[in-house]
């Protein structure tokens, strides 16, 4: 048994353990129930799972969501008007969001989906210095799709690699298995 301050107690009668849990006015929380003795700790179980929905909402906050933004060809596309949509598909891309770049084929357009292609392998080429290809063309149907993510810097890769040594770290420091089961004092 392990008290709230974290001291060792030893080996303890559960009608002892908690006696003394209720002294204290805390919880006796199993936290290994599978180890020969079970382990227990005197704890508030309340202030705990704050701390942990806590910790969790923090993470999320530090979290972006990547959003998969659609740009839609058709194989008789203009110049200028491709340029207008590769410059939508850079600025997407520089945003940190995905691009799914899409050729919609109706009726006889079925019959030249190699335009379709090359459209979309000049599209790739073009925005290559600023995106990584996650799926080359691919034909669905009457569709044709690539999908584009976007190429992350050294900085970014830099600070993935700092957070995750940061992360790392802190389990390792403060690992605490989570508690099985709570015996509440008596009010």
């Amino acid at each position: 048994m392990i008290d709230d301050e974290g001291n060792q107690l030893g080996i303890l009668p559960p009608y002892e353990a908690i006696k003394k849990a209720r002294e204290k006015n805390l919880d006796l929380v199993e936290i290994s129930p599978t180890a020969q003795p079970p382990v227990c700790r005197i704890m508030d179980y309340g202030k705990y799972l704050y701390q942990q929905e806590k910790k969790e909402r923090e993470a999320k906050k530090h979290q972006k969501t990547i959003t998969v933004k659609e740009v839609k060809f058709r194989i008789n596309v203009d110049d200028h008007d491709y340029e207008t949509k590769k410059n939508h598909v850079l600025r997407f891309l520089d945003e940190g969001d995905k691009v799914k770049a899409t050729i919609f084929f109706r009726g006889r357009e079925m019959t030249r989906t190699g335009l379709g292609r090359q459209i979309l392998e000049r599209l790739i080429k073009d925005v290559e210095p600023h995106s990584i290809v996650e799926f080359r063309p691919r034909q669905e149907g009457n569709t044709l799709h690539a999908i584009l993510a976007p190429k992350k810097t050294d900085k970014e890769r830099e600070k993935e690699r700092q957070r995750a040594e940061k992360a790392a770290a802190q389990s390792t420091a403060s690992h605490t298995p989570p508690p099985a089961q709570v015996a509440k004092p008596a009010s």
